[in-house]
């Protein structure tokens, strides 16, 4: 039989080395936010002549426009980030690509003002943070009958926050090499895969649960680890099939649901990961009372994590 809780510390190390490196990318790129969140104008072109993506940007910069983001689509347009634009401002922008680099098309315009962004903003924050209490109070109320239940709900939180701060983690690093901007389309990402982490690990809470009822006076430990591995293919099979769905998103819609989708498959591999050896194994770090064991065991893993 798999013992995975035993080897709770060496799961703890991975998530450990990830967040860090992610939070070393945060600190040291940032997060590109997109006009939703930072207010400006999005301009889609497609030229009918092939143009370099350096050429557009010293084109841009010519025009007046130096802080600027392009990206490419896989369909070969191209996503032009800008301050928000007046529509003279636009036709004047679009008047001197189409001097410089011949006809063009647009197929796809949209501007945000700053009063809308802050406010963007605020209701990403509000709605991230209602699902994080409303899963909290779920799952305890859920398992109110168990010893402790509030030590559920706060497992799962603390799961969810993982596979938060990972998605944030490899956004930063893609915002940094691609130029990759977190938008809506990245917060409804991030709801999505907060629901999927929690229903899997809810499952795996239950059978928990269940095997408890069956042998009340068995070690903890080894209930949990059964339960583990009793769930172990269901789990998995669940976040492969769940996969292979979103890949086909990404092949076949493209770059309009990009961050969707990435934030989508970051989180089911993370979500997997940490419903089935973070939240569980929490739980016995929590029952076996070896919380001064696992923070004395922090600065080790920061150590290992910065060689």
């Amino acid at each position: 039989m798999f013992d995975i809780v035993g080897r709770r510390f060496q799961f703890f190390l991975i998530s450990g080395v990830v967040i860090i490196i992610g939070i070393i990318s945060l600190l040291t790129f940032g997060l590109k936010t997109g006009i939703e969140f930072s207010s400006g104008s999005l301009l889609t072109v497609d030229f009918e002549q092939d143009v370099a993506q350096d050429e557009l940007k010293v084109a841009l910069a010519d025009l007046g426009h130096d802080n600027v983001i392009i990206q490419r689509t896989g369909a070969g347009d191209y996503l032009i980030r800008t301050a928000e634009l007046t529509p003279e401002g636009k036709a004047a922008l679009e008047t001197g690509l189409e001097a410089r680099f011949g006809e063009l098309t647009e197929p796809e315009f949209s501007s945000v003002s700053p009063m809308i962004a802050t406010e963007t903003v605020r209701t990403a924050v509000i709605a991230v943070a209602v699902a994080a209490v409303g899963i909290l109070l779920y799952v305890t109320w859920a398992f109110r009958r168990m010893p402790r239940p509030f030590h559920y709900g706060t497992c799962a939180i603390i799961a969810l926050v993982h596979d938060a701060l990972v998605a944030l983690g490899v956004f930063s690093i893609l915002g940094g090499i691609l130029n990759w901007q977190v938008n809506m389309m990245f917060i409804t990402g991030i709801l999505a895969v907060i629901g999927y982490s929690v229903n899997n690990t809810v499952v795996i809470f239950d059978r928990i649960r269940e095997n408890l009822r069956l042998d009340i006076s068995a070690d903890f430990e080894t209930v949990v680890n059964n339960s583990l591995v009793e769930t172990l293919g269901r789990s998995v099979n669940t976040s492969l099939t769940t996969l292979i769905v979103v890949l086909a998103l990404l092949f076949f819609v493209g770059a309009t649901i990009q961050n969707l989708v990435i934030v989508l498959i970051i989180g089911i591999i993370a979500g997997t990961f940490s419903s089935i050896c973070i939240a569980p194994t929490l739980l016995v770090v929590w029952d076996k009372k070896e919380w001064r064991r696992f923070i004395s065991w922090l600065p080790f893993a920061w150590a290992r994590a910065s060689k």
